[in-house]
């Protein structure tokens, strides 16, 4: 199945400039979805790993399957004062501005394996901040898995020049 079909782009979204990748047409239909998840199951399968992680809050939405079928606890990544007990944070920069994100403190175990999911990498500062979130709660990035990578932006480059493995199912110019 040629995934790529299943995204739309909207240009000059959430600001100018930015060509936004929209994964809402892939999962409402549901044989592309299924093929989605399907596809990043199969990756899950290949990686060692204790917990799946994923980022707010599309990643939720392939991360939980990922969690199911592989019988795998769940850790949700989540923007600012969204999570109701104690957190570690990290503030990081976006294409187009500022953001945070925040685990509970007892989401990771020291040396769990954590995989961690999203829906796209695109300059990779929400990646990485998602790795430094792992890492300070005691854990170790097993990997990442993206749907899309946009392959024109320094996202994936700068996560494996860290020493993270990446993959991901389809490519886009982010321009």
């Amino acid at each position: 199945m040629d995934l790529k079909k299943h995204i739309r782009s909207i240009p000059d979204y959430p600001k100018k400039g930015i060509l936004f990748r929209d994964i809402t047409t892939l999962i409402k239909d549901a044989k592309a979805f299924k093929f989605t998840n399907d596809k990043i199951i199969e990756l899950a399968k290949k990686i060692d790993f204790d917990k799946v992680a994923a980022i707010e809050s599309r990643g939720f939405v392939f991360a939980s399957t990922v969690s199911y079928q592989l019988e795998k606890p769940f850790i949700l990544l989540r923007k600012k004062n969204k999570l109701p007990a104690e957190v570690h944070s990290i503030d990081f920069e976006l294409e187009y501005g500022k953001a945070t994100i925040e685990v509970h403190k007892d989401s990771i175990e020291k040396n769990e394996k954590i995989l961690v999911i999203d829906d796209l990498i695109a300059t990779g500062g929400t990646a990485e901040a998602a790795a430094k979130l792992i890492e300070i709660s005691g854990g170790k990035v097993a990997g990442f898995i993206f749907v899309i990578n946009l392959f024109d932006l320094p996202g994936n480059s700068l996560l494996q020049k860290k020493g993270y493995k990446t993959n991901n199912l389809i490519e886009f110019p982010g321009h």
